[in-house]
């Protein structure tokens, strides 16, 4: 198998041709079959050194906000994400998962692509994260990274036929890793010297399940039909509620609410849409959340960072502002999906 394995891999890494084929699979086989191993879902800040300080260094020097949001007894888990607007003030964000062995080794990394208006520009921007990243534990690593991909969309762009396989993908290796690249994943990296066999799924710490949330979020008003739907509608305000799950566990969560400040005072409760309050939360999380969420809603700014052992994300879209006034929706993330899925 691996002397196949090198024919078939062998071209791509010294040439750069396109594959017509599947390219490997989210998540890798088997990486969350198991029980729980340690789970901790406590999320903390990035750390400074080793191998995890030394992969999200370059990163926050260009803005992102990193974090570890999950480990276990095997490894754990780095989240990486940063927002683009475009011309429109439309925001599009740009993430990166890592996954490091209880050795602090890089085994796995994914960046993922970006929704943008031309799909060059998304292949630039996941070049310009993984590459120094990379390249920061694995000298060279970015500067061929950068070769292969713009060789891949050079290729793409002038050969049309090639936009009508599934998916068009690029794969190469190194010394490092083993390297796979299209337009519809990104980047995905399998470090050759080191692998995680339980990769980090908790989400205890912070978040319940979603069939004791439904019936709340019924009550707010949205249209929920789980099982199994995972993403519930509220025409009266045009709000949203979406999940991402481990079985019934909610992994993570991601609505969208307004904000109406007239005279000082929010005239949008938060009451209206969450009328028992934010249930899919732990209690031991809850209050201190809603909290930042509500500053926020007044603020009409947005956030990234930890509350609580708790990732959450507010972007802020600011509508009419008139001295105390202040119109404005905001989509909010809390916790972050399992990598890979």
């Amino acid at each position: 198998m691996i002397a196949l394995m090198t024919v078939f891999l062998g071209p791509l890494a010294l040439t750069g041709c396109t594959g017509s084929g599947e390219p490997p699979p989210l998540p890798p086989a088997g990486v969350y079959e198991h029980g729980a191993a340690g789970e901790n879902s406590r999320a903390e800040p990035a750390p400074v050194g080793g191998t995890a300080g030394a992969l999200t260094r370059p990163l926050g020097e260009a803005g992102w906000f990193c974090a570890q949001v999950r480990a276990n007894a095997d490894g754990r888990a780095m989240w990486c994400r940063i927002g683009h607007r475009d011309e429109t003030d439309t925001l599009h964000p740009q993430v990166a998962h890592f996954l490091l062995d209880r050795e602090d080794r890089l085994a796995w990394a994914w960046f993922p692509a970006t929704q943008v208006n031309h799909e060059r520009d998304q292949g630039d921007r996941v070049a310009a994260a993984a590459a120094p990243t990379l390249t920061a534990i694995w000298p060279g690593a970015g500067d061929r990274i950068r070769r292969e991909m713009d060789d891949f969309n050079r290729d793409f762009e002038a050969r049309p036929r090639w936009r009508d396989v599934d998916i068009p993908w690029i794969g190469w290796r190194d010394a490092h890793a083993d390297y796979s690249y299209d337009r519809h994943s990104g980047l995905v990296v399998s470090a050759r010297d080191t692998s995680v066999r339980r990769w980090p799924f908790g989400s205890e710490h912070y978040a319940t399940t979603m069939s004791s949330a439904v019936d709340d979020l019924l009550a707010g008003g949205y249209d929920c039909f789980y099982p199994p739907q995972q993403s519930c509608t509220r025409s009266q305000s045009n709000g949203y509620f979406r999940v991402s799950l481990r079985g019934d566990q909610i992994v993570s969560a991601q609505f969208g609410i307004g904000s109406l400040i007239e005279s000082g005072r929010q005239r949008h409760l938060l009451s209206e849409e969450f009328p028992h309050g934010l249930t899919f939360l732990t209690e031991a999380v809850r209050r201190p959340v809603t909290d930042r969420i509500e500053q926020s809603r007044r603020s009409g700014t947005g956030f990234a960072g930890i509350v609580a052992g708790t990732i959450v994300i507010i972007d802020a879209r600011r509508g009419r502002v008139e001295g105390d006034d202040l119109v404005a929706y905001l989509d909010i993330q809390i916790g972050v999906p399992l990598a890979a899925t």
